[in-house]
């Protein structure tokens, strides 16, 4: 009995071990093969794209200056024009016979001096003769000066009157594009009216305002030689502006101004770049983005192809040392057309799975492979 139980239980072990020994070449079997890489940080500049409104180098309010009906419009809206060039003519009807009555006046006042000069001179030599008194000259030597003082409020007056003739001739005060014309002829304007007459845009150069962040600020400027702000401008890349639609614009732009103080509600601070507007494609108002290079230390630049989305977050898988992948969350710094600039999320000498994540699971055993792509080309 003994010996019978002995023997079925060496058979059982048999058994067990024979299944034992074979799992385990299964489940190396099963384990798929999954290109890898070794990360490593890096020191990279980080190109980022900031939403910019752009202005021009001037926009000026065309505006009456005096009340009147709107005779004539000279130019059309979107055209160019040079300084000096007439836009708007309103009736000059009241302000031509304002000035020719300032004149008149102005006549008048010349007149009165000449009659006082001549009474005060003929007085004088009177009075030399003794034949007037002291008392008489001074009399006529003060209407001379009272004279010669409404001569000169004729004067202002006749300027004032001819100065404000001249603001129904609405010219333009520098070169620029004309913009949408608020008022037909025919219509009655005045400087009261809420809505200019029209825009007049210098958009020669256009000046493109974005703001970034204290932390991003303040690596841009480290990156940056010289040590006061408008020489450290001096030596920074030129910028390039993004359209809508993705189409970068032709010209490169230069950084020329950092705003004086950080917004207390957004932690951002202003800065400008200009750019050369030859062709005139761009205009006041057009929206893009500013792309900039910042310097950033220690950072790891990683495929996009690499990485998936899940509920608005961007996700890898990671190898431990078992070959066990591990899905962990990034914290994306910059972009480039194919690349991931990562910040938060990784660590030197992690091993990243470059393809096949839609196949893995938290926690899955793997046959990791060194990928031999280079990881960061662009």
């Amino acid at each position: 009995m003994k010996i019978r139980l002995s023997y079925l239980m060496t058979i059982t072990v048999i058994i067990l071990s024979s299944c034992n020994s074979g799992e385990q070449p299964t489940q190396q079997s099963t384990a798929p093969e999954i290109p890898i890489a070794v990360l490593h940080k890096s020191d990279e500049v980080v190109y980022t794209e900031y939403p910019a409104k752009m202005e021009g180098l001037a926009d000026i309010e065309i505006r009456p200056q005096v009340n009147g009906i709107l005779e004539h419009v000279f130019v059309d809206e979107g055209s160019f024009v040079k300084k000096g060039t007439l836009l708007f003519q309103i009736d000059s009807r009241p302000y031509l016979e304002a000035y020719n009555n300032a004149q008149a006046e102005l006549w008048a006042a010349n007149a009165e001096v000449s009659t006082t000069q001549i009474e005060l001179e003929k007085l004088n030599a009177l009075v030399k003769s003794k034949v007037y008194s002291n008392y008489q000259l001074k009399i006529a030597e003060m209407a001379f000066d009272a004279a010669t003082a409404r001569k000169k409020q004729a004067i202002a007056k006749v300027g004032n009157a001819k100065i404000t003739l001249g603001y129904t001739q609405i010219k333009a005060p520098m070169h620029g594009y004309i913009g949408r014309i608020g008022k037909k002829g025919g219509s009655l304007v005045a400087p009261s009216d809420p809505q200019p007459l029209s825009y007049l845009s210098d958009n020669k150069n256009v000046r493109a305002y974005f703001s970034i962040g204290e932390k991003e600020f303040v690596s841009f400027k480290n990156s940056l030689t010289g040590n006061a702000i408008g020489d450290k401008l001096k030596q920074s890349p030129p910028v390039t502006m993004v359209l809508p639609g993705g189409l970068e614009y032709a010209h490169a732009g230069k950084l020329d101004m950092v705003d004086a103080m950080f917004d207390n509600r957004t932690g951002a601070i202003t800065l400008r770049a200009t750019f050369p507007n030859t062709e005139g494609s761009l205009r006041s108002g057009n929206s893009g983005k500013v792309r900039l290079g910042i310097k950033e230390n220690g950072i790891f630049k990683i495929p996009q192809s690499a990485t998936f989305e899940m509920q608005d977050k961007v996700f890898a898988f990671v190898v431990d040392r078992n070959n066990k992948v591990h899905q962990i969350a990034l914290s994306i710094t910059g972009t480039t057309e194919d690349s991931y600039y990562i910040s938060k999320g990784l660590n030197d000498g992690d091993r990243l799975v470059l393809k096949g994540m839609e196949a893995l699971k938290d926690g899955a055993a793997i046959h990791p492979e060194i990928a031999k792509e280079n990881l960061t080309k662009n």
